[in-house]
C-alpha cells in the first residue's frame, strides 16, 4: 500500500488546496506515482471527470499537478450548498439527494464513511502516495464525532497529519497551538508538523517562534512558505478569480491591440464555476472584474452572466438589483452579452422549474429564443465540437433542458442571437483559438481595437501556476521531513497537550462507524434520505489567490 500524508488546516482558506497541489507537483517531479483526495467537499465549483463524474475543481486541478486523470475516488463525497441551509450531495460522481445540514451531521455523514475510506484505500493500492486534503479546521469540535474528511480520515487510514497556518491573517502560533490542544489524545497523535503559509519579510525574524511552538507542542514546523502572488488553483467557493494574478498582470502589461477589453461578471447568488472567467483574465488587455450594480455594466465591452445553483433565484436577483434592465438594454444596443450555464438559462424566453427552486413556470429575460425545463437526472458530460471556426471541449453540469427555437446562429449547444450569447459548456473558453475567435467578435461588436494575443496558452499558464507550487514545496518546505512523514507514517511520541478534545456524552473515540451501505434510498420530495453509497469504482451506481497562496 502507498503512503500518505493529510494536510489540514487551522482555518477554511489557510491554504490546504495550494499546499497539497505544491506536494503533488514537487512528487511527481522526482518520479512518484501520487494522487490527491479529499474525502468530503463543499463547493459550488466543479468538474466533470472523463467518465462522466463530478468532482470538486480543486480536486481536479490537484490531479493536474500530480499529471494524473482526475476520478471520482478524489473526492468522493460533494455537497453543493443550494441554499444557507441545505445541499446537493454529489456521491462518488453522482447527485443523490438533498440534504438538511443538520440531516447531514447526524447519521448520514457517517455512514458514507465506509465508501470514503474504501476510496482512500484503492487510492494508494495503485499509486505509491497520496496527499489528502482536510476541509475546514481539525479542531470543529461541535463536528468531530461525524467528521470524516479531517481527523476521522487520518485515523481510519493512519495518516500523519501537517497542519498549515495562513501567517498573513495574524496570530498564526496561537492557532497551531489551539487546534493541536482541543483535539483529543488520539487525534493529536496524528499531529506530525506545521507548515506556514504566505510569509511575507525575513524568516530568521520568525525561527524564534517557531523553536518556542516546537517546545511547546513536541512538533516541528515543516516549512515557511514566502507569500507570493498570483499562486493557486481553481478555488472552493468565494467571490475572486482563480487567477487574480493573472489578471493583474493583463492591466499592466500592453495589449497585444490598440485597445483593452473590459468584462463585468454578475456576481448572481450562489455563483458556480465562477473559474470560466478565467481564460478570460488570462489574455494580455482584457481587465475583469465581478460586478453587482447596472451602473458598473455602462463601461463593459462584454457582461458575462456565469453559472448558478440557484437560476430562479438568480433571475430575481438582477431583477432586483437593476441588472436585468441593464442587460437589456445592452442586447437591445447590440453590446456583447455571454450567459454560461445558468446564465444561459435565465437569457431564455421560459423556465419551467419543479426541481431546483419548484418555482413552476417563470419567464426569463427574453434575450434569446430559448425554454428550459428542468429535468430531475443531471446532465454531466464532456462535449467537444466546433464554434466559430475553432475546436471546442468543455464540460457540461446542468439539470435545465434547453430548446433552441432559433437566433442568428449556433454557438455551442446554444446560439447567438444579435450581440447574446449563450450555452450550457464550462470551460470552453480554455480553448485557445475558440477564445481568441469570440474575443475578436466581441471587439467588433463593442468598437474597440482589441487583438487577442496570438501565443496565449492557458494550459501552458495553468502549468506554469502549478511548477511554481511545486517550486514553493521544494525551495522552502523541510522535504526530507515531509517524505519521511509520508513513507514511514505517523511518528511515535508525539506528546500530549492539554486540554484536549472537551468531553461530550455522543463523542466516539474512534470517529464514524465504517457502516458503508444501509442509507435509506431517496424519495421524490424528500431532502433528509439518500440511496446507498455506490461501490468504489462504479460512479454509474448511485481554500485568496488575491493574497498569493490560498
Amino acid at each position: 500500500m502507498g503512503g500518505g500524508l493529510l494536510v489540514a488546516g487551522t482555518t477554511s482558506d489557510a491554504g490546504k488546496s495550494v499546499v497539497t497541489a505544491g506536494i503533488c507537483r514537487w512528487l511527481v517531479r522526482k518520479g512518484v506515482k501520487v494522487a490527491p483526495f479529499k474525502a468530503q467537499n463543499m463547493s459550488l465549483n466543479s468538474f466533470v471527470t472523463r467518465e462522466g463524474a463530478e468532482i470538486g475543481r480543486a480536486q481536479a486541478m490537484q490531479a493536474a499537478a500530480a499529471r494524473v486523470e482526475p476520478s471520482a475516488l478524489m473526492n468522493p463525497v460533494l455537497l453543493k450548498p443550494g441554499g444557507d441551509r441545505s445541499s446537493q450531495v454529489v456521491l462518488m460522481g453522482k447527485p443523490v439527494g438533498e440534504l438538511s445540514a443538520r440531516g447531514y451531521h447526524s447519521g448520514r455523514q457517517e455512514q458514507l464513511f465506509g465508501t470514503v475510506t474504501d476510496c482512500l484505500a484503492e487510492l494508494r493500492r495503485t499509486h505509491d502516495a497520496v496527499i489528502c486534503e482536510g476541509a475546514g479546521s481539525p479542531a470543529e469540535i461541535n463536528l468531530r464525532r461525524t467528521d470524516i474528511v479531517n481527523m476521522g480520515i487520518a485515523r481510519a487510514a493512519r495518516l500523519p497529519v501537517v497542519v498549515v497556518g495562513d501567517i498573513d491573517r495574524g496570530g498564526v502560533f496561537a492557532s497551531f497551538f489551539g487546534t493541536t490542544a482541543l483535539l483529543s489524545r488520539e487525534d493529536q497523535a496524528h499531529i506530525a508538523g506545521y507548515l506556514v503559509n504566505k510569509f511575507r519579510g525575513d524568516v530568521t525574524l520568525l525561527e524564534p517562534g517557531l523553536e518556542m511552538l516546537r517546545g511547546l507542542t513536541g512538533r516541528p514546523t515543516v516549512g515557511v512558505l514566502p507569500f507570493a502572488h498570483g499562486l493557486g488553483i481553481d478555488e472552493e467557493d468565494g467571490l475572486r478569480v482563480s487567477m487574480r494574478g493573472a489578471v493583474r498582470e493583463s492591466v499592466v502589461a500592453p495589449p497585444h491591440g490598440a485597445d483593452v477589453l473590459r468584462v463585468a461578471v454578475c456576481a448572481v447568488p450562489l455563483m458556480s464555476n465562477f473559474t470560466d472567467v478565467d481564460a478570460l483574465a488570462a489574455e494580455p488587455g482584457v481587465v475583469v472584474r465581478f460586478v453587482d450594480r447596472p451602473e458598473e455594466l455602462l463601461d463593459a465591452d462584454l457582461v458575462v452572466v456565469p453559472g448558478t445553483r440557484g437560476t430562479v433565484r438568480a433571475l430575481a436577483w438582477l431583477r432586483e438589483r437593476g441588472l436585468a434592465d441593464a442587460i437589456a438594454r445592452r442586447a437591445a444596443e447590440g453590446r456583447p452579452v455571454l450567459g454560461i450555464c445558468g446564465g444561459f438559462q435565465l437569457l431564455g424566453e421560459r423556465i419551467e422549474d419543479e426541481v431546483e427552486s419548484r418555482a413552476g413556470t417563470v419567464e426569463g429575460l427574453g434575450l434569446l429564443p430559448v425554454r428550459v425545463r428542468f429535468a430531475v437526472e443531471k446532465t454531466l458530460a464532456r462535449p467537444a465540437g466546433e464554434a466559430l471556426g475553432e475546436r471546442v471541449e468543455g464540460y457540461e453540469i446542468h439539470h435545465g433542458v434547453a430548446e433552441v427555437l432559433g437566433g442568428d446562429e449556433a454557438f455551442l449547444d446554444g446560439c447567438r442571437s444579435g450581440a447574446v450569447w449563450g450555452t450550457h459548456w464550462h470551460g470552453s473558453l480554455e480553448s485557445d483559438g475558440f477564445r481568441r475567435a469570440f474575443l475578436r467578435r466581441v471587439a467588433e461588436a463593442a468598437g474597440r481595437s482589441f487583438v487577442p494575443a496570438p501565443d496565449t496558452s492557458f494550459a501552458a499558464l495553468r502549468e506554469e501556476q502549478l511548477d511554481r507550487l511545486g517550486d514553493l514545496i521544494e525551495q522552502h518546505a523541510d522535504t526530507d521531513a515531509l517524505l519521511r512523514l509520508i513513507e514511514d507514517g505517523v511518528p511515535a511520541g508525539l506528546p500530549f497537550i492539554p486540554p484536549g478534545a472537551p468531553p461530550s456524552p455522543a463523542r466516539r473515540e474512534q470517529g464514524p462507524d465504517r457502516r458503508g451501505p444501509g442509507i435509506t434510498p431517496a424519495r421524490a420530495g424528500n431532502g433528509d434520505t439518500l440511496p446507498e453509497p455506490a461501490t468504489v469504482g462504479t460512479p454509474s451506481g448511485i481554500d485568496s489567490l488575491e493574497g498569493g497562496n490560498t
